[in-house]
């Protein structure tokens, strides 16, 4: 409950990383070059997806949204970071809160959607390979990534209604770069049962399911590419999903890190830099690791 000395806030605090000036400047160059290397890499990977007859499939379908979606999380992020960090501007609106809550939470749900779309695209060509093209035909893989853009949104939705019922004192801050919902929900001054059944129920129903695709499919592509006789094969055989592997481990690496692991105030700089792996790296790296470990890739890169 507020207390009586506590003014309802119209604007709130993001505490940020440091008040070094020396090192700000430094984070700032790298979020910097972070971003336009995310928005060069993805960008390109969008278009040459679209221009190349050679990825014309269901696979780079997908890699064409993941691209997308990693622009779009970026730059709901970063920019405002490097506002702050450049101007020490750390006061950020309750709407503009609002929106970026929505923003981010609708893109990082559909990409949790769209990775395991890409786990179970993998696992039906290892395992499955005669029934690739049925199975993965146009007019599912449109329906798959449209499942993912709509669970993306329902979350979005459902996040922003339970920020919407927060209340803050003007002197809470959020320890951390951008507004994230648990946090403010830790910190809110109003009844927070409402936000936490929120926050639980899309963390069950839509967190856990796409972490077990992608678990169960790699469980079935590992057990099958061990199968294999040849060494050749199960080299091939494992090149097709080892950069989907990589972006995956990282991505729900961070996110585990964030929100299954209990807080303390010990790990408080732990879960920034791991909220700086999946808003701002892994969006970088995506597809830099997709244009290093696909033959297919580098081949329409080169023509």
């Amino acid at each position: 409950m507020p207390g009586s000395n506590c003014t309802q806030a119209t604007e709130l605090s993001l505490a940020g990383f440091t008040e070094d000036l020396a090192t700000q400047v430094t984070l700032f160059l790298l979020f910097l070059l972070t971003y336009l290397v995310t928005i060069l890499g993805n960008l390109g990977m969008i278009t040459l997806i679209r221009a190349s007859p050679l990825l014309h499939s269901p696979m780079y379908y997908f890699l064409g949204n993941l691209a997308f979606v990693n622009l779009c999380t970026s730059t709901t992020i970063t920019p405002r970071t490097l506002v702050g960090v450049l101007l020490g501007k750390k006061g950020m609106a309750y709407a503009g809160c609002m929106a970026q809550v929505f923003t981010l939470d609708l893109f990082l749900v559909t990409e949790c959607f769209l990775l395991a779309t890409m786990a179970y695209d993998r696992y039906v060509a290892i395992c499955h390979p005669l029934l690739y093209p049925l199975v993965m035909s146009p007019k599912c893989c449109s329906r798959l990534v449209a499942g993912s853009y709509l669970l993306g949104l329902a979350n979005g939705v459902g996040q922003t209604i339970s920020m919407s019922s927060l209340s803050f004192c003007s002197s809470r801050a959020i320890d951390l770069f951008f507004c994230d919902i648990s946090l403010l929900i830790s910190l809110s001054t109003a009844d927070t049962t409402l936000s936490l059944v929120i926050l639980r129920s899309a963390s069950s129903l839509l967190g856990v399911p796409s972490m077990l695709v992608v678990l169960v499919s790699y469980i079935a592509i590992i057990s099958t590419i061990l199968g294999i006789s040849s060494a050749e094969g199960k080299c091939k055989a494992f090149s097709t999903c080892a950069a989907h592997l990589g972006t995956v481990s990282t991505f729900y690496g961070a996110l585990i890190f964030m929100y299954l692991i209990p807080r303390s105030d010990t790990s408080r700089g732990g879960e920034k830099w791991a909220a700086v792996l999946y808003t701002v790296v892994t969006p970088m790296l995506n597809p830099l690791i997709y244009s290093l470990r696909n033959q297919e890739v580098r081949e329409a890169w080169r023509r």
